[in-house]
């Protein structure tokens, strides 16, 4: 584990990269917050570039929760089948779209409490909607920022939760706003969680991770072979002892007198 980021090189960090990146945005491509909703949904355990190709004709004919839960959950499943999980995330994006119409008047709500209240949504996808769509200074941890809050000593956590208070203590109260998509793009184009390109990153200095790779042409760590465990020698069974065995004597037959 580094040594966790003073508060002056939190700051140097965020000043070079709100440098290199102005107005940074999310990867996913959607029309309004419902489809935000929908796209963040999706995209558990899949890239945004996955997402992106299966919404780009879904969000055509259901950008709204009416039209989605009149599409269906069997013709949403031909739309997002390419993604991984698409069978359950169907299933919720139908039930948080029927939620919004029953419970929120098909608008998409403004607070992390309600937002996490519909199926398939949790605080990560909560704060990127907070976020993204109406411009809450929320940090959503995704493996990348938990990466590098963990690499960098930025905000060092075992948990998502952690690493996104630890943030919310350290990042300067201007870059909140767009925070968690710098470090998102910087997690993953730069500090990849492989081979991070120390080589070309702006925050090298800045960064308490040891192992850093200052060179495309270092090769990389061979992987270890996992060697077999020789069997313990077995053990030899003493040899059951014989039994003796005892060979009667013909008795003498008594003599008559």
């Amino acid at each position: 584990m580094p040594r966790k980021m003073t508060r002056d090189n939190a700051r140097k960090m965020f000043e070079r990269l709100s440098t290199t990146e102005p107005s940074p945005q999310t990867e996913l491509n959607y029309t309004n917050p419902y489809t935000l909703v929908v796209a963040v949904a999706l995209s558990a355990q899949a890239t945004d570039v996955g997402v992106n190709k299966a919404t780009k004709d879904l969000f055509k004919v259901a950008d709204t929760p009416e039209k989605m839960v009149a599409l269906g959950e069997e013709k949403l499943g031909e739309y997002v089948k390419t993604i991984g999980l698409w069978r359950n995330k169907a299933k919720n994006v139908i039930a948080l779209s029927q939620m919004l119409i029953d419970r929120f008047g098909g608008e998409v709500p403004q607070s992390r409490e309600a937002l996490e209240e519909l199926p398939g949504v949790g605080r990560k996808t909560a704060n990127v909607v907070m976020n993204v769509a109406f411009g809450a200074p929320t940090i959503a941890v995704d493996t990348h920022i938990f990466r590098i809050g963990n690499r960098t000593g930025i905000a060092p956590g075992k948990t998502p939760l952690d690493v996104e208070l630890g943030l919310e203590k350290i990042v300067p109260e201007e870059y909140l706003q767009d925070a968690h998509h710098w470090l998102i793009l910087h997690g993953r184009y730069i500090c990849k969680a492989r081979t991070p390109e120390c080589w070309r990153c702006d925050l090298v200095d800045l960064c308490g991770f040891k192992e850093k790779v200052l060179s495309p042409d270092k090769p990389k760590p061979a992987k270890k072979k996992a060697t077999k465990k020789k069997a313990a020698p077995k053990k030899k069974l003493a040899n059951a002892p014989k039994l003796r065995t005892t060979t009667k004597r013909p008795t003498k037959k008594a003599t008559a007198k």
